[in-house]
């Protein structure tokens, strides 16, 4: 199966075009959140997501959790999936479903112990997919993305092996440690934002090294 790489923090309709020509599948824009990079307007969202070309999908980042929040949310920016980047009460997922036939749902899950082994199988069966981050929703202020930081892909894999969805890998992924994870927690797809940047702008050279060493571990998109 192709491996499905997703470029987050897109900041403009360059980058948007920069990450789809090098193969992006997916790309992901960034409404508030609490801490991290990449915010940027609804305005900019709706904008980038309307010209991204056919067969790319658009994940909104939302940090909203009530299902009337995000469902406003996403009215304002119209993109394929709503990538939800906080924990949500399980009766969230029916009216959000209702609310939003045809858009995708993919729930992020902060890995940090094994507890979260219990957390996906709770959550999959209400979503279409899940991404696991390296953020710290229990701070202060809420770390829910962008952290540049590996965590226990072991934990990552059993998630893989049991959840029965696909699986999106994030968190301090490089193109120099890309193949390990692959061969670590063996993904539906990969997920990237600081791994892929130099100074917060989307670096050309790493974001091509990165898909050539994707293509070189056996996988295309």
């Amino acid at each position: 199966m192709p491996m499905r790489v997703k470029i987050c923090c897109i900041s403009s309709a360059e980058e948007a075009r920069l990450a789809v020509a090098a193969g992006a599948a997916a790309l992901g824009l960034v409404g508030h959140m609490p801490s991290g990079p990449g915010v940027i307007a609804d305005a900019l969202i709706a904008e980038i997501a309307a010209a991204v070309p056919p067969g790319v999908s658009t994940f909104l980042l939302t940090s909203e959790t009530a299902p009337e929040a995000i469902v406003a949310h996403w009215q304002r920016v119209r993109t394929t999936t709503v990538q939800l980047v906080d924990a949500l009460p399980l009766a969230a997922y029916a009216p959000l479903r209702a609310a939003l036939p045809g858009v995708r749902l993919v729930q992020v899950l902060h890995i940090r112990d094994e507890a979260q082994l219990f957390e996906a199988r709770a959550v999959a069966p209400h979503v279409d997919a899940l991404l696991l981050d390296s953020g710290n929703p229990g701070l202060l202020v809420k770390e829910l993305g962008g952290t540049g930081r590996v965590h226990n892909w072991e934990i990552s894999r059993e998630i893989v092996r049991t959840c029965g969805r696909p699986v999106f890998l994030a968190g301090g992924l490089r193109p120099d440690n890309m193949a390990a994870a692959l061969a670590a927690v063996q993904p539906f797809g990969l997920d990237l934002c600081t791994g892929v940047r130099t100074d917060g702008c989307l670096d050309a050279d790493k974001l091509h090294r990165f898909f050539e060493n994707v293509r070189r571990a056996g996988f295309t998109d």
